[in-house]
């Protein structure tokens, strides 16, 4: 019996032991597992804060970027409003800029009659004084007369230039008006050509108006010549733009809005440019040197070289235009050499042609515009006699022609053209038959 007892507690002994092992294995993989556990709650706590910090970041950076969005918004508005301010600033600046450079320098040709200077001086000074710096205005003299000199030089609005005439001026055949010789001459001491040197070299300008003494001018006279100076620059075939028409008595004008290309230079209220005067300076002609645009008409005579009755017949009945045309929103375009001469021959073409000892008075009793074919110059002259408009030729031409055509309005706005012989081949017309 004792000794089954001995035995039973010999087993209990390697059962307690393995039960202590099994406790210690259990303790230390229980130990391991919270180990284990506490690391991977510390990892994850670490990852949570991590993307807590990443969330932050992103929420901040997020921020950032809507806050950079709105400023580059903020910045790209005061830079369109800059880049606007900046525009508005440089076309004022260029406004400035162009309205300091002036379109052409006006002179006034003077020589012994201070009265009809004055009146000039304050036809143009009614419209140029708010323009100016656009058109700077001169008056040259030519020789010494006191008065003259006396009146231009009390005005401030203006400068005086004076020209010291040595020679007499010799016309080609006798009877020929002296005036227009002054004009022009090959000799550097006459006064045209003197002044014009002055201002183109001495004074630098691009542009010069010329007007006699004894002439007014329109309204929109500075506004003629400001639209005429695009057209100078860009057709070189225009060697001047004139706003005097011979034939502007006020019974052959009607359209204060029309203008022509004439091969005929008129030699009154003329602008050229310095390319052109370079180009004729050193060989300035005895007289009427120029093709021309021109119309009816910016200048008027209110007295003249000639008096007689050619001034009561040709000059005196001058129509001076009363309508201020807004010549800057005007097309002008079809005077362009390239396209001038069709528009020209579309407007003859279109006109009635009569013929006759009488075509004149058949003239008289046609609706719309006709036309009248003359066979040389003495037959030019006789029809020309019975309308009343300009006779005189030079240099093979007529006044005021194109391509041998004058054209006028007659009696009311019907137009007349007188058609030389060769005219409408000129012009590409083909019908010359029906003349």
């Amino acid at each position: 019996m004792r000794r089954m007892g001995c035995d039973y507690r010999c087993l209990l002994i390697p059962a307690a032991l393995a039960f202590f092992y099994i406790q210690m294995r259990l303790f230390v993989t229980q130990s391991e597992y919270e180990d284990r556990l506490a690391a991977a709650i510390e990892s994850e706590n670490h990852c949570t804060s991590q993307s807590r910090l990443l969330i932050d970041q992103i929420s901040i950076q997020q921020g950032t970027i809507v806050s950079l969005q709105e400023q580059n918004k903020r910045q790209s508005e005061e830079c369109r409003q800059l880049k606007a301010l900046l525009e508005d600033l440089e076309r004022k600046g260029l406004k400035k800029l162009v309205d300091k450079v002036p379109v052409a320098a006006v002179v006034i040709m003077a020589c012994n009659r201070a009265d009809y200077l004055e009146r000039t001086i304050e036809s143009v000074l009614k419209y140029q004084s708010s323009i100016a710096s656009k058109y700077p205005l001169f008056v040259s003299q030519d020789g010494t007369d006191p008065n003259v000199k006396s009146k231009a030089m009390s005005y401030d609005q203006l400068m005086y230039i004076q020209h010291l005439d040595s020679e007499p001026v010799h016309t080609e055949r006798p009877g020929e008006l002296i005036a227009y010789y002054k004009i022009a001459s090959n000799d550097y001491l006459w006064h045209y050509k003197w002044a014009m040197d002055q201002l183109f070299y001495k004074h630098n300008f691009s542009r010069v108006i010329i007007l006699e003494d004894d002439m007014e001018i329109a309204p929109d006279f500075f506004d003629y010549f400001e639209a005429a100076a695009a057209l100078l620059d860009k057709d070189k075939s225009i060697m001047a733009v004139s706003s005097w028409n011979d034939n502007g008595q006020k019974q052959f004008v009607h359209d204060p809005y029309e203008l022509y290309r004439s091969d005929f230079f008129p030699g009154l209220g003329w602008m050229l440019t310095k390319s052109i005067w370079d180009e004729l300076s050193p060989k300035w002609p005895k007289a009427y040197p120029f093709s021309i645009v021109y119309i009816v008409l910016k200048s008027g005579f209110y007295s003249g070289s000639s008096l007689g009755q050619f001034f009561q017949q040709y000059l005196q009945p001058i129509k001076l235009n009363d309508v201020k045309v807004d010549w800057k929103s005007r097309d002008l375009s079809y005077l362009m050499k390239d396209k001038y001469t069709k528009h020209f021959a579309d407007i003859v073409r279109k006109a009635k042609p009569i013929q006759g000892t009488d075509a004149v008075l058949k003239a008289s009793n046609i609706e719309g515009d006709v036309r009248i074919q003359y066979k040389d110059q003495p037959d030019f002259e006789r029809i020309a006699r019975q309308l009343g408009i300009f006779q005189e030729w030079k240099d093979g031409i007529p006044r005021t022609s194109f391509k041998g055509v004058v054209v006028f309005r007659y009696q009311t706005t019907r137009r007349v053209f007188l058609v030389g012989p060769d005219s409408l081949r000129q012009l590409g017309i083909k019908d010359a038959r029906n003349i």
